[in-house]
């Protein structure tokens, strides 16, 4: 069981104060952070965590953690207003939890906003989509059943939940200014405090963020996350990024840079794949040679960042479908991609 950081405390030029709330999430010691904002309005929590393993535990560890080594006054139950920065479990999951303790406003961009209030439809539409991805990708009926699996297991605790307001592109709420950064998740939204910028899982410290593919889920996609990359990138006097992961980022323009750079790096490694292969491959073979030694739900990971990256390249004209007239004639035939000439 991984050893949690203490909470930490930050302090933006915009005079609020942000305290850094460490959660494990999940089982395999997948560590993120939940944020209490103090000076931005009403009591704020930025994420609920999962809601899952210790997560809820760690949560109100953490607000003891304050009044502990901080001398902070309030308590979980203090809350008044919560926002979640992203629609993936690991950051609304505990919302339920959170609402039990304190009687908070919710907040969430609109493009995120179905997963919380309409959840099982959401799940239906994205598993829908996920199967035509995996058929498309050409992977074999009894790996496709593992996968499923493995998706809905985490999903199967959460339930609707009312929002109060939307998130927009642009918006300043009680001087919080709100970044729409589509392509990781597609409401994915950074917050701008002063000179701090909670940037979620849009840009972390370490590792590049996940990527699925458009074809999966609207505004997600290679081109929609390059693009919210350089729109950060015009935010200028932003010393400290604080994640929804990792460390935080005292860099934030060269962390962008390097994220870019990973990227472009990986588009090199896919070409490179095809031009040895010699001959037209699915993204499945193009995942299992980028990604040999993966297990378990890491192969799910490794087939969305392989067709993210594969769908850039067909976007952008590297690449082309070399059974088309299969793909033309059958209701969902497995694509066979080929380099561009």
């Amino acid at each position: 069981m991984a050893l949690l950081p203490p909470v930490e405390h930050f302090q933006s030029s915009s005079g609020v104060a942000i305290y850094r709330l460490p959660l494990q999430l999940f089982p395999n010691d997948f560590t993120g952070y939940a944020y209490a904002l103090e000076g931005a309005g009403p009591l704020t929590l930025v994420d609920a965590g999962s809601g899952m393993w210790r997560s809820n535990h760690d949560l109100e560890a953490g607000f003891q953690q304050l009044r502990d080594r901080f001398d902070v006054r309030f308590q979980l139950a203090d809350i008044e207003r919560v926002i979640i920065t992203h629609g993936h479990i690991d950051h609304f999951g505990g919302l339920a939890f959170v609402l039990e303790k304190c009687r908070a406003q919710v907040g969430i961009h609109e493009l995120d906003k179905r997963v919380l209030t309409d959840y099982e439809e959401r799940v239906i539409v994205a598993t829908k989509a996920l199967g035509i991805y995996f058929e498309r990708a050409g992977i074999e009926p009894a790996l496709r059943q593992d996968l499923f699996e493995m998706y809905g297991f985490a999903k199967q605790h959460v339930s609707a939940i009312d929002v109060d307001f939307n998130i927009e592109d642009e918006q300043v709420i009680d001087g919080m200014e709100f970044i729409h950064t589509p392509g990781h998740c597609p409401g994915q939204v950074c917050i701008r405090l002063g000179d701090v910028l909670l940037s979620a899982d849009h840009v972390l410290s370490r590792t590049t963020p996940h990527q699925s593919p458009e074809s999966i889920t609207h505004y997600m996609g290679l081109d929609h996350y390059a693009d919210s990359l350089r729109k950060v990138l015009k935010y200028s006097g932003i010393r400290l990024a604080l994640g929804g992961h990792e460390d935080p980022i005292h860099d934030l323009y060269g962390r962008i840079h390097a994220i870019r750079a990973s990227h472009n790096r990986k588009l090199e490694r896919i070409r490179l794949i095809m031009r040895q292969q010699g001959a037209p491959m699915t993204i499945g073979e193009i995942s299992r040679a980028m990604y040999p030694d993966v297990q378990g739900y890491h192969i799910l990971l490794a087939l969305e960042e392989a067709g993210a990256h594969v769908e850039y390249l067909y976007q952008h004209g590297h690449l082309t479908i070399a059974n088309l007239k299969e793909f033309e004639a059958e209701p969902n035939p497995a694509i066979l991609y080929a380099l561009h000439k």
